[in-house]
């Protein structure tokens, strides 16, 4: 039950509709509705006086209140705010898994080794969530835009996943700080517009009612709505008696900090030293801030000093700590300080932090006038360490900070490209493009051009549209570090080329300068990483090979990319049995690694395999799980390719308005540009739902597009994947004739390169396009061969013989074929196809019932994964970790999965399951 809200404060004039927002917000979570929510608006625009709103109701109802605060000079240290948000929490850490527990303590510094990212954030959404299991918790952070980034991104992680548990997360950021280099979470924004004129004016009648008339019309004029700028303004005023700060061409913002500075001026210099020591670093307790600003001043810094400065309006106590009454306050003083009073307060702070090691560092940091290469080097281990404790931000931060504090210009530049490559790989593009603008890159050598090439390929790989001038570009680079004994750089630089020679299909030429580089490096002919580099730049000359040291490869099951790279070589090679299983093995490293950051490519990679597989539920499930990790992870390119999947199984399942949509969405995006493999599928998906609509004619001239080198959609390998798909449009469209000598080279190019996908396609349509009496033989052959090995592709080929033997009058033997084809349709839900064995049935003297309901239609495709995962016997907190969601909304999920299967424990799932794919 809704508690009553408090009117809105006094203070807060005009906020009305922000203070019903917020408290809707603590009703929803107060009864299991969990959310968050960023406040965003431009300094003073009241954002913390409505964060402190949130915080009286929450705590007035009941709610467990944990807060943290963004603090610029802790932004580059890893988990700083996650800590302080936690901390009340810690003493309950023990009781999670083993894995994120280990995890939690090394990002906090209390044990030694990897913290990995993704297990420190399940960590800390467990840990929420448990506590909120004996009443709701608020978790109130102010600026956000100061925030860590890998605290940043755990905040942003258990927001996402908090909707059914009573736990609401609001944040305040300031609009355009911290942007440059941060990346926004993905959470829904209140953004907070200036105040009315109604509201300006009541505000500013009770902060300063004897203003005279012209001062007050100016201040509402200057001010435009701001409520610090009304509070603060006037006092402004009155301390200068003019109006100097109002005549400055300033932002407000800036004529805000100005007069906060000024009030530095007024104090004694113990309050001075007090508030500079304490705008370097927010987060000392009491003791350490006046420790530190007595070592600071050179003498005595006391109580009474912070005193002063309480009373000037510009602090207050906060728990154990000090904090300014306003972040600009914070920014305003430090700005004002003098060069050596900074020195000297980070000085101070880093001998009084001894027990604390890198916000030490970092203050030894902010410390050095010029080089300090022992500093520079103390960085680069902490970016070493923070590398391998999986907080990559904080990492490329140090060697960002390490980078300035070196003499040596090679040095410099070796640093900051390690920083871009870092940031480019988890996603960070905007963030290593601004690392590289500020790089002297004219006098690289080979190993670091090599590195550049990479970075820029990582980041900016929409810019080349010219495929075979990039392809021959990357190959050349390789050369360099190849020269130079990098192998591991040059083959980096390999597999980008080979990358681009299956998305957007260079010349031959440039094709065959790749395989003789990649010959030179001299791999073992078992490298993961030289089979899926011969697989995506030739497949045609190098697949029969690539696939026979697949299937002879004992791979690396310990390392993600070893099977990604597998399964990756596969794929192209049309092997999906072999690449969906590697696939699958390099998901599951992720998931247990907590790899967050790699899992949409591979989950979406695999799911091209299981949709031709007849693997609809997993493929769909699996696409939607990716698509959403891919939104959190900042790559929208694999949020683009995960609808490339799902328009694929709709139109397989007959949905053909959202197959058509999502095919167009595709097509049309502008990260598509150039990606002959995306636009080959979407084409594919949006064919065959034309052609299941009952437009034959136009899905086969759609189809035939894919088969001209001069249409976008072209693909000279998937092409061939479209085969059973032009063949079908063809038989409904009455154009065989027509279609046969584009499959003429197909049976020669499957021998030729070992394709198990090809072999298939060619058995398919030599069965289905042959003439009379050749037909009997071609279908026992592909029945008996590869197409009856492949659910969807055989159950097309026996609706195929079931018409072909009722038109050829022997009713009798048709219904076999046909019941055969009806079966396998229903059970993949491929709707369409299961109405035309239907119908066919009914023309051989068969009726033929509508299947009952099933699980696909009960479950959502996230229902149905968790059900999967419960019925083989994983705990609750199992499939939480696999799928990085809290135990208890695997739980919640379960309380609604029972029902809609008609069980009542956990034991009944597998039976249920499999009952409900029967029917």
């Amino acid at each position: 039950m809704a508690t009553s809200p408090l009117a809105t404060p006094p203070s807060l004039f005009g906020r009305a509709g922000e203070v019903a927002a917020l408290l809707r917000l603590l009703d929803d979570a107060a009864a299991g509705k969990g959310a968050g929510l960023v406040l965003r608006g431009e300094a003073g625009i009241g954002k913390s006086a409505l964060l402190q709103v949130a915080r009286q109701e929450a705590a007035a109802r009941g709610f467990a209140v944990l807060s943290a605060e963004g603090v610029e000079s802790e932004s580059e240290l890893a988990y700083a705010a996650l800590h302080q948000a936690l901390h009340p929490l810690l003493d309950q850490v023990a009781a999670l898994p083993a894995p994120q527990a280990r995890a939690l303590r090394c990002a906090f510094g209390q044990e030694e080794g990897e913290a990995n990212p993704y297990a420190v954030a399940l960590a800390a959404l467990e840990l929420l969530v448990d506590a909120a299991a004996t009443g709701p918790v608020a978790l109130l952070i102010e600026d956000l835009h100061w925030t860590d980034t890998p605290s940043l991104e755990v905040i942003a992680f258990v927001a996402r996943r908090i909707a059914a548990d009573p736990v609401l997360i609001l944040a305040t950021a300031r609009t355009g700080v911290g942007s440059a280099v941060r990346r926004r979470p993905q959470l829904p924004e209140l953004e907070l517009e200036p105040l009315s004129q109604d509201a300006a004016a009541a505000l500013l009648d009770v902060s300063a009612p004897s203003l005279p008339a012209p001062a007050r019309a100016r201040i509402l004029a200057e001010a435009a709505g701001n409520p610090l700028g009304l509070k603060e303004l006037p006092r402004a005023l009155a301390g200068a008696g003019t109006l100097p700060l109002l005549e400055a061409a300033l932002p407000l913002s800036d004529r805000l900090e100005a007069a906060f500075a000024a009030r530095l001026d007024d104090l004694t210099p113990a309050a001075r030293a007090l508030l500079i020591t304490l705008a370097a670093d927010v987060t000392c307790d009491l003791q350490q801030l006046l420790a530190a600003a007595t070592h600071a001043h050179g003498t005595h810094v006391s109580p009474r000093d912070l005193q002063e400065a309480i009373d000037a309006g510009l602090a207050e106590l906060a728990g154990s700590g000090v904090r300014f009454r306003h972040p600009l306050m914070r920014s305003a003083i430090y700005a004002r300080a003098s060069l050596l009073e900074r020195i000297q307060s980070h000085t101070a702070l880093a001998e009084q932090l001894a027990a604390h090691p890198d916000r030490q560092l970092w203050h030894r940091a902010a410390a050095a006038l010029g080089a300090d290469e022992e500093i520079a080097a103390e960085l680069e281990n902490y970016a070493l360490r923070s590398e391998r404790r999986g907080t990559v931000m904080a990492a490329t931060a140090a060697l960002r900070k390490a980078a300035d504090l070196t003499s040596d210009a090679d040095r410099r530049t070796s640093l900051v490209l390690q920083a871009a490559e870092l940031t480019g790989e988890i996603g960070a593009r905007r963030e290593a493009a601004a690392l590289l603008e500020r790089t002297d890159l004219s006098t690289l050598g080979p190993v670091d051009r090599a590195r550049l090439t990479n970075v820029v390929e990582i980041i900016d790989f929409s810019r080349f549209h010219d495929a075979d001038a990039r392809v021959r570009e990357l190959t050349a680079a390789a050369g360099g570090p190849l020269a130079a004994g990098h192998v591991q750089s040059a083959v980096t630089l390999l597999w980008r080329a080979a990358r681009r020679c299956f998305f957007q299909v260079p010349g031959a030429v440039a094709r065959q300068a790749l395989i003789d580089r990649l010959q030179a490096v001299q791999l073992p002919e078992d490298d993961p990483r030289g089979l899926a580099i011969r697989a995506y730049a030739d497949p045609e000359h190098h697949g029969r090979a690539v696939l026979d040291q697949l299937s002879r490869a004992v791979p690396d099951r310990t390392s993600v990319d070893s099977m990604y790279l597998l399964g990756a070589a596969a794929l192209v090679l049309g092997d999906f049995r072999r690449s969906a299983a590697d696939m699958d093995a390099a998901a599951d490293l992720c998931r247990r690694q907590g790899r967050l950051g790699q899992l949409p490519r591979i989950l979406i990679g695999g799911g091209w395999s299981r949709i031709w597989l007849g693997e609809w539920d997993k493929a769909l499930a699996e696409a939607e799980e990716g698509a959403g990790l891919a939104r959190e992870t900042g790559e929208e390119f694999y949020t683009l390719s995960a609808q490339a999947n799902i328009a694929a199984v709709c139109a397989l399942r007959g949905d053909v308005d959202r197959a058509r949509t999502l095919a167009a969405h595709v097509q049309g995006h502008p990260l598509s540009a150039g990606m002959s493999y995306l636009h080959s599928g979407a084409q594919q998906s949006s064919a065959l739902a034309t052609l299941l609509g009952g437009e034959a004619e136009q899905a086969h001239a759609m189809l035939l597009r894919l088969f001209d080198p001069t249409e976008p959609v072209h693909h000279p390998v998937m092409q061939w994947w479209a085969v059973p798909e032009l063949v079908d449009a063809a038989v409904s469209a009455d154009r065989v004739e027509q279609t046969r000598p584009l499959l003429e080279p197909l049976p020669a190019l499957a021998e030729r390169c070992g394709s198990p996908m090809l072999r298939m396609t060619a058995q398919y349509a030599a069965a289905v396009l042959a003439d009379e009496p050749e037909a009997d033989e071609l279908y026992r052959v592909a029945m008996k061969g590869d197409v009856g090995a492949w659910p969807l592709y055989r159950a097309r080929l026996d609706l195929h013989h079931g018409r072909r033997l009722r038109r050829l009058r022997q009713v009798q033997a048709s219904r076999e074929p046909l019941r055969a084809a009806r079966d396998a349709f229903d059970f993949l839900g491929a709707h369409p196809w299961a109405e035309s064995a239907r119908r066919e049935l009914r023309a051989a003297g068969e009726t033929s019932g509508r299947p009952e309901t099933s699980v696909r239609e009960l479950l959502s495709a996230q229902e149905l994964q968790i059900a999967t995962l419960a019925a083989q016997g994983l705990t609750n907190r199992q499939i939480g970790e696999r799928l990085f969601l809290s135990h208890r909304t695997v739980g919640a999920h379960l309380y609604r999965i029972f029902p809609k299967l008609g069980v009542a424990a956990r034991a009944q799932l597998g039976a249920a399951l499999q009952q409900a794919q029967r029917s």
